[in-house]
């Protein structure tokens, strides 16, 4: 769990950050102008702001990658998804940083 405004440790991605990365998957796609056939959220770590970032590495193919930063909304407001912003030309080993 991370303390708010920090981030917390980098974990093994579960269901629900496959889901996150599902749903932002199309937003991905514009941002960087490509189509990805695997997308798949690998690990991620959170911060705690009004709501939730969640910087998420995602297997794109090969040995490339993306980060990820989605925010989700508090529920008293929405509890939406939205794509704060992607990184690419990312590498397996590279770690999740803030961006």
């Amino acid at each position: 769990m991370s303390c708010c405004g920090g981030l917390g440790p980098a974990q093994d991605a579960n269901e629900e950050i496959q889901q996150i990365s599902n749903v932002v998957k199309p937003h991905v796609e514009i941002k960087t102008g490509k189509s990805y056939e695997i997308f798949t959220a690998k690990s991620y770590t959170t911060q705690v702001v009004a709501g939730t970032n969640y910087f998420i590495k995602v297997h794109v193919g090969g040995d490339d990658h993306v980060h990820l930063r989605v925010h989700k909304k508090l529920p008293c407001h929405g509890g939406e998804l939205e794509l704060h912003g992607v990184q690419e030309s990312k590498k397996g080993n590279d770690p999740i940083e803030h961006f």
